[in-house]
């Protein structure tokens, strides 16, 4: 059956976004905070008291839930005495360090709430926001991410190959990864069931919080130097954080290998051709002992380069089909909110 609509009575019907599902606007969810630590017995009781500050003046209940990943020095015996003052802070104690994404995704999946912060612990980003990035939940988006305008207390270097990395992400990625953004967001609960299902233990959350998709709004702000401590990503993590990355969202890098390989095999060929005539046409005899050795690495180095960039997606094929638990947990210590939907303290 066709039905002939105005073009007024038309636009009328269609929302702004018909993607959107708003909230009421008076709606106060049930609000989890989820912040991964690993050595900062510095700055978590003044990330503690900042963030309750926050949730307390929204008037929601809310939990905080703190994730210990191996740290070394007193980061758990501080959450524990946190965590016996407050009712509304969950402890969860990892087994031994497993990385900053892989306690992120331990935290996500001992929250209760209807909507999920992610935050860092240092500080970085500010908890305030979280009163804004609720309006967009209002509004009906699924994730509110923060993305950074500017970056306090960093180094030039590090601003320039972080500015650098985001765009190239975005270029060779099949997703749609934004600029210049962390892990700092709010998710719906629906966006964290669904975040959860993916399992591949090379996780790099950036690129699993775009892949998932859903209505997403963007908040700008200016990303604050660390409250206290010292920041545990040096180059080195970086680099791997950014190989993590590139290869778990692309296979770019392994084009680039076999069209690196056929340019040089096609000059090769141009090459020996050229010998070749040159050699019938002026009977020049073969010389060029340095120039033969500089061919001959060029090539070798070529040949090794598309080896690793090969043997870094093999690596990580080996790594997933052994398909072991993301992480093992020592204890959890539950919020109130999280005791009332029947998940009490945990001692596996």
């Amino acid at each position: 059956m066709n039905i002939a609509l105005q073009s007024t009575d038309s636009r009328q019907l269609v929302p702004e976004n018909p993607r959107l599902n708003p909230r009421p606007v008076n709606a106060l969810p049930t609000i989890s905070v989820v912040a991964p630590a690993y050595n900062e017995e510095e700055v978590i009781a003044e990330f503690h008291r900042r963030v309750t500050d926050v949730l307390t003046k929204i008037g929601a209940p809310y939990e905080i839930v703190l994730v210990n990943d191996g740290s070394k020095d007193n980061t758990l015996a501080v959450m524990h005495t946190i965590q016996s003052l407050d009712a509304n802070v969950t402890v969860v104690d990892l087994s031994r360090n497993f990385g900053k994404e892989i306690a992120l995704t331990a935290g996500l999946e001992h929250t209760a709430g209807e909507v999920v912060v992610v935050l860092d612990a240092d500080l970085q980003d500010p908890p305030e926001l979280i009163s804004q990035m609720l309006a967009g939940w209002r509004e009906g988006y699924d994730v509110v991410y923060g993305v950074r305008s500017q970056r306090d207390g960093e180094t030039w270097f590090k601003k320039i190959t972080a500015r650098y990395f985001y765009r190239l992400i975005q270029h060779v990625s099949r997703v749609d990864i934004p600029r210049d953004t962390g892990d700092f967001r709010l998710l719906s609960r629906r966006a964290v069931l669904d975040l959860l299902r993916l399992r591949e233990e090379h996780r790099f959350m950036k690129g699993l919080f775009a892949w998932i998709g859903f209505p997403s709004k963007p908040i700008y702000y200016q990303r604050d130097p660390r409250a206290a401590g010292e920041t545990k990503w040096n180059y080195w993590k970086l680099w791997n954080l950014a190989l993590e990355g590139i290869t778990s969202f692309t296979i770019g890098p392994l084009k680039i290998a076999t069209y690196l390989g056929l340019v040089v095999a096609l000059l090769s060929l141009l090459y020996a051709a050229f010998v070749v005539w040159k050699t019938l046409a002026y009977g020049d005899p073969v010389r060029g002992y340095p120039s033969l050795m500089v061919v001959v690495l060029f090539l070798g180095g070529v040949q090794l380069v598309s080896v690793g960039v090969l043997g870094e997606y093999i690596g990580r094929i080996f790594n997933e089909v052994k398909q072991r638990p993301l992480y093992l947990i020592n204890r959890v210590l539950s919020s109130r909110l999280r005791a009332g939907m029947g998940h009490g303290s945990e001692s596996p």
